[in-house]
């Protein structure tokens, strides 16, 4: 559900670019005033947890779509809202920059949609009341369930909405919605199942973190490796298993417009020459020479699955670690801020 330039206008793009800031900025605060230290390290290996598992598309039964975790309700349920918007964040982020995957213009609208829905509507409001204290497996599954379906539906109709407000393209609002809400539920039930697996394993593993989120009663040690492994595994290995069939913003957008997209000009044209030259695995590889790129449209050869590629696992090591060191860097900060803020002592 990473959305692209092409389907926002600079005025919607910067609006939600303001209001994904606010967001971020309200975050950073509250995550000043009630954290941990000893957090920053869980929020960066799951921040790199989560860039692998999106590199997984997996593919939608008789569709011809694909879809991949959000992660934001997951992080949400282990590290607290705001903590879990600052982490969403930087994984969208560099995504954006490094990898291509979404428009730099429409990196706030992707912040929002996979980050606020989420984390400040469907944990607190949906997920919390359901799953109570945690202790009943069926109560969190069920909440997982819930939670994650209504948050990507809540996400997939603010790609409607801000898509439509752009009015830059022939998109109906209500084809649109049609072809967008289902296919995201579809995979809201499959993002519920995967977060009530890893929310249990946590559960079972360290109760601690639940009952007392920013201040962990023991060493994080053996958590941090497992995600971590898991990241390194995932994103070196898993992601050449990914569905090839385009992702359920790009299924609907196939079958809702008719016609080529227009040209990107102005202030997109100038963001997407920028992303071009910031990012280092473009499409989760490395770039095509010139000569490949340039050939004509047909002569490439047919792509096989499992998709084993030395540039998609360099992709999912490099990206885990630029996600990690980006958490890392807001972590340091805010750390820094609160020290300075604070009186001194005596």
């Amino acid at each position: 559900m990473h959305m692209a330039d092409a389907l926002l206008s600079p005025a919607v793009g910067a609006t939600m670019w303001v209001a994904a800031g606010s967001v971020l900025a309200l975050s950073a605060r509250r995550l000043d005033r009630q954290s941990d230290d000893r957090m920053v390290p869980l929020m960066g290996v799951l921040g790199a947890f989560i860039f692998a598992a999106q590199m997984i598309n997996f593919a939608i039964p008789a569709t011809g779509s694909s879809g991949h975790l959000g992660g934001g309700l997951l992080l949400a349920i282990l590290l607290g809202p705001p903590a879990a918007f600052i982490v969403i964040a930087s994984v969208l982020t560099v995504q954006a920059l490094f990898f291509a995957d979404g428009g730099l213009l429409a990196l706030g609208a992707n912040i929002f949609n996979l980050g606020f829905f989420p984390c400040f509507l469907a944990y607190p409001l949906i997920y919390r009341p359901l799953a109570g204290d945690g202790t009943s497996r069926a109560r969190v599954v069920a909440a997982s369930l819930l939670a994650a379906i209504i948050a990507l539906q809540l996400g997939a109709l603010g790609v409607v909405l801000q898509t439509i407000a752009s009015g830059i393209s022939n998109l109906s609002f209500g084809t649109f919605a049609a072809l967008m809400l289902p296919i995201h539920l579809a995979i809201g039930i499959v993002e519920g199942i995967v977060t009530a697996v890893v929310v249990l394993f946590v559960l079972r593993a360290r109760p601690d973190l639940f009952a007392a989120r920013t201040a962990p009663t023991a060493p994080l040690g053996r958590l941090l490796i497992t995600f971590a492994a898991a990241a390194a595994l995932i994103g070196g290995v898993l992601s050449w298993f990914a569905s090839g069939h385009p992702d359920g913003l790009e299924w609907s957008l196939e079958r809702a417009t008719t016609g080529e997209a227009a040209e990107e000009q102005g202030v997109k044209a100038w963001l997407a020459q920028a992303q071009q030259r910031v990012a280092i695995l473009p499409d989760y590889d490395f770039a095509a020479p010139a000569a490949a790129a340039d050939s004509e449209p047909g002569t490439e050869a047919a792509a096989s699955w499992p998709d084993v590629k030395l540039g998609t696992s360099a992709s999912g090591i490099v990206g885990g670690v630029l996600t990690l060191v980006l958490v890392f860097v807001a972590g340091t900060l805010l750390r820094r801020t609160r020290r300075s803020a604070s009186p001194p002592a005596g």
